[in-house]
């Protein structure tokens, strides 16, 4: 099996703004896995709030690849066991674990809903992300668009604004980025019309301290972003947010994704499949979880002007599975 590597710059197709910050671009770090003809490819990118260096990571697989590289070839989920021993971070663990999922696929000529036994009868539309404007701005996206559900971020509590977007009959969610105060998040608890929202994501900094005053039974369907990192995470997540978002960055891949979903579906948190601002190949690999989960965010490579890669693809909300094996992926440059 051959390791290479290449970092890529993605440029996005007008800046992007969340509570974190302005981003024209975001550099990603594409892994790929080789073995006889096939090509196998993983994806992770550096978000700064998470204090990612993707040339850190390039240091790292310099140091494995000689180890990867002698590995024969077994089971995913095995190959993941010999992973997460290695000094590597979890969002290069994630590409490295989707790289090989897709190389496997490929060589057992069998896709990952087939690998895995997931029927897709089921796959809830993606939502498209609306940065940080005035309400105005941020309306009238939503009107003239095509897509039917919509994941507004904001910067802070505005009671006006937030009335004005639930006042549009279309799928709203909200994501604060962790940008309200504890008064304000049980504000929005006691607003009777918040319960219109499909959910609204990370509403406070991360901690215990914070998300300790949501309350679960509440108007509002509270979901864990960054608060939610790994299956650890549920037990004491479950008294206060209702649902839960699953990327596979932060989470290691999707093998860890895969047991992370079956917990939390066991103790009745709803799921939705996330992503980063990432190209096809990210997608690709987070679109294979959709069936599993109630909600999906997975407009990364819509808001990306220079993609390439070709997979499953999300058209105005519609998350298209490739019938490809392994995910399907492929480079087309």
């Amino acid at each position: 099996m051959q390791l290479s590597w290449q970092i890529v710059r993605l440029n996005l197709k007008e800046t992007f703004s969340i509570a974190y910050g302005d981003y024209s671009f975001r550099d990603a770090l594409i892994v790929s896995l080789k073995k006889h003809n096939a090509i196998g490819y993983g994806e992770c990118t550096a978000v700064s709030y998470y204090h990612v260096n993707l040339n850190d990571f390039v240091h790292q697989l310099k140091a494995i690849q000689p180890i990867l590289e002698k590995k024969k070839m077994c089971t995913p989920k095995e190959f993941y066991q010999e992973l997460v021993v290695l000094p590597i971070e979890t969002f290069l663990l994630s590409a490295l674990d989707c790289a090989y999922w897709d190389l496997y696929g490929k060589l057992e000529q069998k896709n990952f809903l087939e690998l895995n036994a997931i029927t897709s009868n089921s796959i809830p539309d993606s939502s498209i992300t609306i940065s940080i404007a005035d309400v105005a701005t941020q309306i009238k996206k939503i009107t003239t668009s095509n897509w039917s559900r919509f994941k507004i971020k904001c910067k802070g509590f505005h009671e006006k604004d937030i009335q004005k977007v639930l006042g549009l009959s279309k799928e709203i969610a909200l994501d604060t980025n962790g940008s309200f105060t504890k008064e304000e998040s049980q504000r929005l608890e006691h607003l009777e019309s918040a319960n219109h929202f499909q959910y609204v994501e990370q509403p406070m900094a991360v901690g215990f301290d914070n998300y300790s005053v949501l309350t679960r039974s509440s108007n509002v369907n509270w979901m864990a972003d960054e608060d939610c990192q790994t299956i650890e995470d549920l037990e004491h997540l479950q008294p206060y947010y209702k649902s839960i978002n699953v990327k596979l960055m932060k989470c290691g891949g999707l093998t860890p994704a895969l047991e992370l979903i079956k917990k939390a579906k066991e103790m009745q948190f709803k799921v939705m499949i996330g992503c980063m601002t990432e190209s096809t190949i990210g997608i690709s690999a987070g679109a294979v979880l959709a069936p599993l989960c109630d909600f999906a965010d997975l407009d990364g490579a819509n808001l990306i002007a220079n993609d390439f890669a070709i997979g499953s693809s999300v058209v105005s909300g519609k998350i298209a599975l490739t019938d490809k094996p392994g995910l399907g992926i492929k480079c087309i440059v």
